[in-house]
């Protein structure tokens, strides 16, 4: 009862913080909203590009499959690995280019292509939104192929590298490891118009098992030397525990990246996609399984409360009849973890859909979405991963475009983040032409909706436009992106059934400006708009 008591309380000093002006009164419903991403992962040539060294023609063609089926599936962002194993899919003064793109590390893909800005462009012009997903600490795969280029930090730094496994790592404990993840981020948040930033579940590395001997035990991880130093210099208020000296070195670099990013840009949302269990020792009844906390060193749980961080996709990748890694019990969990009330997006393991014998079927997604919509606690999803939607495995696009995304859907807005005082974005200019009825079959019932921001400043302050559209008494929405030189949009007017046009703009948090409202004349007739 006390937690939930004090969870009311922060929503309301949250609320009460965010001095977010009253709404606009709108003709139109408010857009529904909901968080529907795929993430891309270009570690091990998983999604894209779908193997190195393909010309720079290929990988924009597979960039573009890949964003027509987040456009068809009606999904509203993709979460793009930027930096699979300290190096870079995009021009980069501190890391190598990705041998995941060329097929050699530190060689470009050619044609002078920045992979990263090509992504932004298209994804913003198809409305969808562009996180840049980094691994804060892994410096090589096991996957890699190529020699570690001379700009590598296993060569310009290996004091701070270490050998695990097959897998080179940055030692967590190490201040330049987080330096240079640090200064990784801030560059891309400064020169690229990324919607978030993004850090996935790998911290201090999974835990693998001895040989020989010791077969069965697990391999320390070595950092016996950034542990001593640190011994030697922390003085009287040093951690005693390893485990925690592990905990708070992670926990540093969670807090400086959200202050880091929101101080560089505050509408670029933070996300983080951790292991999906939690801690041990707060577990609900039934639920076991792998501690992140105990052996990645993530306390999720103290991130939430910290706030720091705008968003949590856990990566709930079990079926929903799994007992002890239930996925609507887990859910549960970790919104009542969410003290703070962001937004909660958990991770489906849709590419468990596959050729095996132990493939998943389409309805154990589907059901999950229906779970997580149902739950009151998370507002979307994200799918792992980009493939199994693009091959449409079992038909699971099929299901999905039939079953669970029928209408379009915004973001959810992030207003905690969004600066005191600032004022709603003016409606847009709007320009209406529909031509005579004509059948359908020559494309000629098509009406055009022109929209353009009002002035310079609102047309940088928005990507999107939210156009409602109402044909007889049924609303339906269009999200729609809105640059520097507007949007042209066709829309059916399905013989005379579209009555009424009405157009918003969004901001970089989310929230809807005021609106203009176009009424559809008879055919041949010029229409009129009110604001």
């Amino acid at each position: 009862m006390l937690r939930v008591l004090l969870a009311g309380i922060a929503l309301f000093a949250l609320s009460g913080c965010a001095l977010i002006p009253p709404a606009p009164e709108y003709v139109a419903p408010p857009a529904p909203r909901e968080f529907r991403a795929m993430w891309v992962a270009t570690v091990a040539n998983i999604d894209w590009p779908s193997k190195p060294g393909l010309p720079v023609a290929v990988l924009r063609e597979e960039m573009q499959r890949i964003l027509t089926t987040a456009r068809q599936l009606k999904l509203n962002a993709v979460i793009l690995q930027v930096r699979p194993a300290a190096d870079a899919i995009y021009p980069s003064q501190f890391e190598p280019w990705s041998e995941y793109l060329s097929g050699r590390q530190g060689v470009a893909p050619g044609d002078g292509c920045d992979p990263l800005a090509e992504w932004v462009k298209a994804a913003h012009a198809s409305g969808i939104e562009l996180h840049a997903w980094f691994n804060p600490y892994r410096a090589r795969h096991a996957s890699a192929k190529s020699p570690l280029a001379a700009q590598h930090v296993a060569n310009t730094h290996p004091q701070i590298v270490k050998t695990y496994g097959d897998m080179l790592w940055m030692d967590p404990g190490e201040e330049q490891a987080a330096a240079r993840t640090l200064a990784v981020i801030a560059d891309v948040v400064r020169r690229y118009d990324v919607d978030g930033v993004h850090i996935d579940d790998y911290f201090y590395p999974y835990p693998i098992k001895e040989t020989g001997d010791r077969a069965g035990d697990e391999l320390p991880f070595p950092d016996q030397p950034s542990w001593t130093r640190y011994r030697q210099h922390a003085g009287l208020f040093a951690w005693r525990d390893r485990a925690d000296w592990r905990r708070n070195n992670v926990d540093r670099l969670v807090r400086d990246i959200y202050s880091t990013v929101h101080a560089i840009k505050p509408w670029v949302k933070v996300g983080v996609s951790p292991f999906g269990i939690g801690r041990p020792d707060r577990r609900p009844a039934g639920i076991a399984g792998f501690s992140q906390y105990d052996k990645l060193y993530a306390d999720v749980e103290h991130w939430l409360r910290a706030g720091w961080l705008d968003y949590l996709a856990p990566q709930l990748y079990w079926p929903i009849d799994r007992e002890a890694q239930a996925f609507a019990v887990l859910l549960t969990y970790w919104s009542s973890e969410n003290w703070r009330g962001r937004h909660l997006w958990p991770g489906l393991f849709t590419s468990r859909i596959d050729d095996s014998e132990k493939s998943w079927q389409p309805e154990e997604i589907r059901q999950q979405i229906a779970l997580q919509r149902s739950s009151g606690g998370a507002s979307g999803h994200v799918h792992f991963s980009a493939a199994a939607l693009v091959q449409n495995r079992k038909g699971i696009a099929d299901v999905l475009a039939k079953t669970t995304y029928v209408g379009a859907a915004l973001v959810p807005s992030t207003p905690w983040v969004r600066p005191a005082g600032s004022g709603w974005l003016l409606a847009p200019r709007v320009e209406l032409t529909c031509p005579s009825v004509a059948p359908a079959s020559d494309g000629s019932d098509l009406c055009r909706v022109v929209v353009n921001a009002p002035d310079s400043d609102a047309a940088v302050a928005s990507n999107l436009a939210a156009l409602w559209l109402r044909y007889g008494n049924v609303w339906q929405l269009q999200a729609t992106a809105v640059g520097r030189d507007g949007a042209s949009i066709p829309i059916s007017r399905d013989g005379e059934k579209l009555n009424l046009v009405v157009a918003r703009l969004v901001d970089r948090y989310g929230l809807e400006g005021a609106e203009t409202v176009q009424s559809v004349p008879a055919a041949g007739l010029p229409g009129r708009d009110t604001q």
